[in-house]
């Protein structure tokens, strides 16, 4: 009688296994190299027609980036990135970014944390097989849309959690807003997604807010600010600060009547420029920069001035656009001259947000309004990050106290 036998599987053995990490690392690089070379020649092929006086290209590839490793779930992967160069005068230029391999980055996240990462930056979800094979080797979890999909239920739970948050106890010195537009596929209208962040008293930039509004509406933002109040935000911010276009300002004069008015410079600017030929835009753009970079307001009410004078007879609507606001450009000049570059523009908001406008241009819209508010949850709270604090923190308890400004220094008064 024969002996009875058992089936088994065999195990790789750990000596089989370490032979093949080092291939799926060389296949993860060259994915990755493939990956990143095409998203190059595509940025500068979309350029091709900027040609400079002599007919050449003014974007062109100049050699590599400085190599760099960046640690994967197959181990380090070395990685060069095309270089590309700009040869347009430095008002004009351009600065690539990869979206794929962005300068920050070192090492890559978990598949969780990779995913959402992947999502918020541009890449749709038919090309995450490439770029997670790129990144973590092939064969790794989590590729399908299915999965995306999930998360993108668990980045909405979060932030319906994080939107009922209490506020009690909160006090933001200075607040930033904006309302940012984004594509629906499954619906008619745009969202308007209505963002607010703020300085607090120790100088640390935070989300306060990003709702779902009705195009930048007075209503939107009153619902908006009353619930903040409601969840215990009382203390009423120094200054707040966007375009003068928003609903915003309304809303904010009747639950925070006391908070001053700060007009964002580079709306402003644009929308006085967008009323002016293009072949005096540089000459008009210098004289704007001129107004909000003076010392002092003495100095800046004249620069104000010239520019009404030198543009007034034949472009009326350019001055009025600039004359409307005067008081609200030149608020910052009552606070410490440290705090200007955070005052005079919204780019706080404009720079996290900038990845949505992409975001909706890759993947010609979102779902859905619950998927555009979660996604731009999510980004933001990624970025929230590496937001850094408050040039001159060390000033906000002497804004807080009330202490007066007069161009950017303590007040003689004060002082004395």
């Amino acid at each position: 009688m024969s002996e009875a036998t058992t089936n088994s599987v065999a195990l790789p053995s750990t000596s089989v296994v370490d032979q093949l990490t080092p291939v799926l690392r060389e296949g993860a690089q060259r994915l990755l190299m493939t990956v990143i070379e095409a998203e190059v020649q595509e940025y500068i092929e979309a350029r091709a027609t900027i040609v400079g006086e002599n007919g050449h290209r003014q974007v062109v590839r100049n050699g590599y980036l400085p190599e760099r490793t960046i640690q994967t779930g197959v181990g380090p992967i070395d990685v060069r990135q095309p270089r590309v160069h700009d040869r347009r005068p430095e008002d004009e230029r351009e600065r690539f970014t990869s979206k794929i391999l962005p300068p920050y980055l070192r090492k890559t996240k978990s598949i969780e944390e990779l995913l959402p990462w992947l999502y918020l930056k541009g890449i749709s979800t038919g090309d995450f097989s490439e770029a997670l094979a790129s990144l973590l080797g092939p064969g790794c979890p989590g590729l399908s849309a299915t999965t995306v999909t999930r998360l993108t239920k668990i980045w909405q739970e979060e932030h319906a959690e994080w939107s009922t948050r209490s506020l009690e106890g909160k006090q933001y010195v200075y607040i930033w807003a904006d309302g940012i537009y984004s594509n629906v596929r499954l619906e008619d209208d745009k969202v308007c997604l209505l963002v607010l962040m703020g300085a607090t008293a120790d100088g640390k930039k935070e989300l306060i807010a990003v709702i779902d509004g009705y195009r930048e509406s007075e209503q939107s933002w009153m619902e908006l600010l009353v619930d903040l109040k409601k969840r215990g935000l009382t203390v009423a911010p120094k200054v707040a600060i966007g375009d003068g276009a928003l609903g915003f300002w309304q809303a904010l004069t009747k639950v925070f009547p006391r908070t001053r008015h700060q007009r964002c410079w580079v709306h402003k600017t644009a929308n006085i420029l967008d009323k002016l030929p293009k072949s005096i835009q540089p000459r008009a753009k210098e004289m704007l920069h001129a107004i909000w970079m003076a010392a002092t307001r003495e100095d800046a009410l004249k620069a104000f001035e010239a520019f009404l004078e030198t543009y007034g007879a034949k472009y009326p609507k350019a001055c009025e656009c600039l004359k409307k606001d005067r008081d609200e450009l030149l608020a910052f000049y009552d606070f410490p001259a440290e705090h200007w570059a955070h005052l005079r523009t919204t780019n706080p908001i404009e720079s996290t947000f900038a990845t949505i406008r992409l975001r909706t241009k890759k993947t010609k819209g979102h779902g859905s309004r619950k998927a555009a508010l979660a996604m731009a949850f999510k980004l933001a709270q990624s970025a929230s990050k590496r937001w850094r604090a408050l040039n001159g923190s060390e000033r906000l308890p002497d804004v807080i106290q009330g202490v007066q400004f007069v161009n950017g220094e303590v007040s003689d008064k004060e002082a004395a």
